[in-house]
């Protein structure tokens, strides 16, 4: 599955690496970091894209080192662009770095596309204290009565993994994580364009996550989860 974001079929698919969503995305990472008092000075994240979290994340946090990596060519030259002092990005697998250690490493919307990942987990749960994930939960009851959804998840973004936040806190505990926080981000109601789909189910989300947030996320889906772990 690796050779999609090689080859540039990811990219073909992708233009701009989901580029407009890091804001947001880093928005969420600054919450769960302030949230349980943690205070990073090597921040790394793996499978970096476009590297715009890292920029979001570095002009909120000074003071700090940041560190990106890339495996796709047609990412790293996105990336590349926007290295400076306290930021540097690589195009390589971190876990060919045998002495990379962080105190915080990122895998934001990363292991769902990874074929072995509970290799990949395994491997990342060495290389900092804490981790932070950012998974997609396409389980739901629509999206599974719907099937096109998922469908779509893997054609055009390559998810190849699927999860609801059940199976997802439960895939990192069986890989050895101790998870210290987690919350839900509702990128479809926060994120413009998102499709006409997204937008007619708009109200209905809101809604049902109003009233209970687990029941909403497990029916209506659209959510996914922020997890912090050990």
């Amino acid at each position: 599955m690796t050779k999609i974001y090689e080859d540039g079929e990811y990219l073909e698919n992708n233009p701009s690496w989901h580029e407009e969503d890091s804001p947001w995305k880093a928005r969420q990472i600054i919450k769960m970091i302030e949230k349980n008092g943690l205070n990073p000075t090597r921040i790394c994240e793996i499978g970096c894209g476009a590297g715009e979290i890292l920029c979001q994340l570095s002009e909120h946090f000074t003071g700090k080192e940041y560190f990106g990596y890339e495996i796709s060519p047609q990412a790293f030259e996105l990336c590349e662009k926007k290295t400076a002092s306290n930021r540097t990005f690589f195009h390589r697998d971190l876990f060919e770095e045998k002495d990379a250690r962080f105190d915080l490493v990122m895998a934001i919307d990363v292991f769902e596309h990874v074929e072995d990942c509970f290799g990949f987990l395994r491997n990342l749960k060495e290389t900092a204290e804490y981790k932070i994930f950012h998974i997609p939960l396409d389980l739901s009851v629509q999206s599974v009565l719907r099937s096109s959804p998922i469908i779509k998840s893997r054609r055009t973004v390559g998810h190849i993994h699927y999860f609801s936040k059940e199976t997802a806190l439960e895939t990192l505990t069986d890989t050895g994580y101790e998870i210290v926080d987690h919350f839900y981000t509702n990128g479809t109601l926060e994120l413009p364009n998102r499709g006409w789909k997204a937008n007619l189910l708009k109200i209905p989300r809101k809604m049902a996550f109003a009233v209970s947030k687990d029941h909403a996320v497990r029916i209506l889906g659209g959510f996914s989860l922020l997890v912090l772990a050990k």
